[in-house]
């Protein structure tokens, strides 16, 4: 049975990502529970997605705002259909997504394929067609799935998947698109099977507010065994990097490999340590879901949240995740006894490349990555060795602190005028697909350098940091404005005759 299960997980996981329209680049928002747990309640939902307007994260991106755990009464009614506790909501749920939907966002809601939410609520396991039909009737646009209480029902992947199935099956029957985020913590293998039913997946434990830290509560140091994983929680942010390296290439458009909640402003980690927490979600296609309390938003977190050239990497067309391309162990350990450097690597739209040298090493390090090997996972040999390439560091336009902090105080008005003399990127008004494919200068960071060919990337990289860059050809960009030129040649001699 075992064997048979894996096989059947595995021929899943080969299969056609989920096509429901949705998630086709990874979804943006933001999520209460790492910050506030069961403290939720309707004035902090709305409030929470008035300030996503205010600061302008919607228009970076972040559209979704997701209620967690702790929302129900303790019981179903006579129906056996979910209720929003009166007290917390005493408008009910349809006033809410209402609210939500007239500032231009998206509602999510949160529940567990158990006999209870993980904070003991009810769950959905064994009703879930009832429960969908509650989210669809509340105009709910996203439903986070959690793990907790699911009575045994886990063991193989063919028992998980089947039982995350029945809710994939029971959303899909109400006729109303709702983003489905399956939160099982890798269990079961759950990269090999989660991208025929889910638009993401969580591939890990949940995260905690550390950049190195190790905890007994996320055990696994194995990462390449199918079988390691990590129920419960206190997962620092270098033990889930570690735990998706070896299947970074299984996310697809409509079935993201979730990495959890972003920590940037939580407090736990220093400025260097939320970067590359941030960059590295987004190299790794995860889906940017912000876990802060945005009503205390500092304007250095603002700084890394809004950061158009580097959310553009997550939402870049190609849709194709950073891989690892080097590793190493032996480096100055920190006071937890960890310490590693990586270099990753990932295609992007028009040939394109995103490199990130990422140190968690215990003091500053020199990094560097020759052409061979950035393009190492090329069939044969490389052509773009070849090529000269010009070298965009995606930090260098990072917003002044201070502005940010204006954005913070300022008036409504103020605030639009601001962002106009910023020229801040809009993807409210220009799509990141559209502005990828048209060269938007916001997109692709600050021009520092270039490579020569057979040449090599070098840069130096800050303790618990990153530098993470976007590679564009020269030779590449000069052969498009030789075939431009050619064409608007032909044309004008078409034209005299």
């Amino acid at each position: 049975m075992f064997h048979t299960s894996i096989t059947f997980a595995i021929l899943l996981g080969y299969g056609s990502a989920v096509n429901n329209g949705l998630a086709r680049v990874p979804q943006l928002g933001w999520n209460n529970w790492n910050a506030l747990g069961c403290e939720v309640s309707e004035s902090l939902i709305l409030d929470t997605a008035q300030i996503l307007i205010d600061s302008g994260l919607r228009d970076v991106g972040y559209n979704y705002v997701v209620l967690d755990d702790c929302w129900a009464s303790m019981a179903r009614d006579s129906d056996d259909m979910l209720v929003a506790d009166p007290v917390k909501f005493p408008n009910g749920m349809n006033y809410v997504s209402d609210r939500i939907h007239d500032m231009g966002l998206l509602f999510g809601m949160y529940s567990s394929a158990g006999e209870m939410t993980c904070a003991r609520y009810p769950g959905s396991l064994d009703y879930e067609t009832n429960d969908a039909k509650a989210f669809a009737w509340w105009g709910v646009d996203y439903l986070k799935y959690d793990n907790c209480f699911n009575k045994g029902r886990f063991g193989t992947p063919l028992i998980s998947y089947q039982r995350y199935e029945a809710m994939w099956k029971a959303l899909n029957a109400t006729g109303r698109p709702i983003l489905y985020s399956l939160c099982n913590w890798g269990e079961d293998s759950t990269h090999a099977w989660a991208t025929a039913i889910a638009n993401s997946y969580r591939m890990s434990g949940d995260v905690y507010d550390f950049f190195t830290r190790p905890d007994d509560l996320c055990s696994c140091n194995n990462p390449s065994d199918p079988m390691c994983i990590a129920p419960g929680k206190h997962c620092s942010v270098l033990n889930i990097i570690n735990r998706l390296a070896p299947y970074a290439d299984r996310s697809k458009p409509g079935a993201w490999a979730d990495m959890d909640m972003l920590e940037v402003g939580n407090g736990g980690m220093s400025d260097d340590e939320y970067k590359a927490h941030f960059s590295m979600w987004a190299m790794l296609n995860s889906p940017l879901l912000m876990g802060n309390d945005l009503r205390t938003l500092s304007s250095s977190a603002l700084t890394i949240l809004n950061n158009p050239a580097v959310i553009a990497i997550n939402q870049d067309p190609l849709a194709k995740s950073a891989i690892r391309i080097f590793r190493s162990t032996s480096v100055a350990k920190d006071g937890y006894g960890q310490g590693e450097i990586q270099i990753w690597s990932g295609k992007l739209f028009g040939g394109d490349q995103v490199v990130g040298f990422l140190n968690a090493a215990n003091e500053d390090m020199k990094m560097s990555a020759s052409l061979k090997e950035i393009f190492l996972r090329e069939a044969g040999k490389a052509p773009q060795v070849e090529e000269k390439w010009d070298v965009h560091d995606l930090w260098a336009n990072r917003m002044d602190d201070e502005d940010a902090r204006k954005i913070l105080d300022a008036s409504p008005e103020f605030r639009l005028r601001m962002f106009a003399d910023l020229d801040w990127y809009n993807s409210t008004e220009i799509p990141y697909e559209l502005g990828i494919m048209n060269g938007d200068p916001r997109l692709l960071g600050k021009k520092i350098g270039t490579v020569a060919p057979h040449g090599t990337l070098t840069t130096v990289v800050k303790k618990h940091s990153i530098e993470i860059f976007r590679l564009r050809s020269r030779d590449r960009e000069v052969k498009k404005e030789k075939v431009a030129k050619g064409r608007v040649e032909q044309r004008q001699q078409h034209e005299e005759l």
